[in-house]
């Protein structure tokens, strides 16, 4: 008999469960990989790799209530660095993708992922640290290339944390004011936020700002 060590362990989280059945049953059809923990979301699966049951590789979702994908990924990423991540996503814009490789996230798969490339890609982080398809690839590759825009795009997407949480805040219902005191801010200092963000994402009005949270997966509705 082989030993368990002999397997790829995988942990998921998705709050869909029929998905995350139907993902746990693929995975665990391939042979060497055994899911050990199914998740509804990013608080269950830190609580399980609290108890010392710690996977190879994790297949997050990026939705997810209490705690999504990305804040789930860097907790990972800070305190088990030994564990590869996949992130389910259907946002792959400059900007969600750069986020994610932040937090720690090894590769990005869509929902409609043929199960071969699933297999592969699993393989693929466990094996060389990382797996990303031709279309993830060529999305990270226009980061680094130089052209004739006027400003550096992946300069442009690189938000700080402050940044994000002003552009979570300025999708609510909030007044700027009260922005600030969320943040703990003087005004001057959100103004000065806001016209970053106008800057560095190229939108000219609040709602332009939540556009672009919207379609990176910053906040969801």
């Amino acid at each position: 008999m082989e030993k368990e060590t002999a397997y790829i362990k995988v942990a998921l989280a998705d709050d869909h469960v029929l998905l995350r059945n139907a993902l746990a049953a693929l995975i665990n059809s391939f042979g060497d990989c055994r899911v050990i923990n199914e998740s509804n979301n990013g608080k269950e699966l830190i609580d399980f790799l609290k108890k010392g049951l710690v996977p190879d590789v994790t297949v997050l979702d990026l939705n997810m209530p209490e705690i999504d994908g990305f804040e789930t990924a860097r907790f990972i990423q800070k305190n088990f660095p030994q564990v590869h991540v996949l992130m389910l996503t259907m946002y792959d814009s400059e900007l969600s993708l750069i986020r994610l490789l932040q937090a720690g996230v090894k590769g990005f798969l869509k929902k409609d992922i043929h199960p071969s490339e699933l297999k592969f890609a699993i393989h693929s982080v466990v094996n060389a640290g990382y797996y990303y398809s031709n279309h993830t690839a060529d999305k990270l590759a226009n980061l680094f290339r130089s052209g004739h825009e006027k400003k550096n795009p992946l300069q442009n997407a690189m938000l700080t944390e402050q940044e994000l949480q002003f552009l979570k805040l300025a999708c609510s219902d909030l007044t700027y004011k009260e922005v600030a005191q969320k943040m703990s801010l003087n005004p001057r200092a959100v103004d000065n936020l806001r016209d970053q963000l106008f800057f560095k994402l190229e939108v000219k009005s609040r709602v332009g700002l939540a556009m672009v949270a919207i379609k990176n997966g910053i906040v969801t509705f």
